[in-house]
């Protein structure tokens, strides 16, 4: 049977990597958000909450906007 779920049971591989990220640009989640927005992806501050504590999937589209924004590799928000 497949898991859709980390060994932690998380939804996702990289919200404990987005939230580091954000946290050390000093930015809160609603800014975030904003940034996320502002490259044409519609999320807002709940849905940055939700994936930074794993219980929010991540589409792949999010992903490559999140390594813009944050300026790093798909490897560095996946690892």
């Amino acid at each position: 049977m497949f898991i859709n779920k980390t060994n932690e049971g998380l939804n996702n591989a990289c919200g404990k990597n987005i939230a580091r990220l954000r946290m050390n640009l000093k930015i809160s989640q609603r800014a975030l958000a904003e940034m996320m927005q502002l490259v044409g992806i519609d999320i807002d501050k709940n849905a940055i909450q939700r994936i930074e504590c794993g219980k929010r999937y991540v589409t792949d589209i999010e992903i490559v906007a999140f390594a813009k924004i944050f300026k790093v590799s798909f490897d560095e928000l996946l690892l």
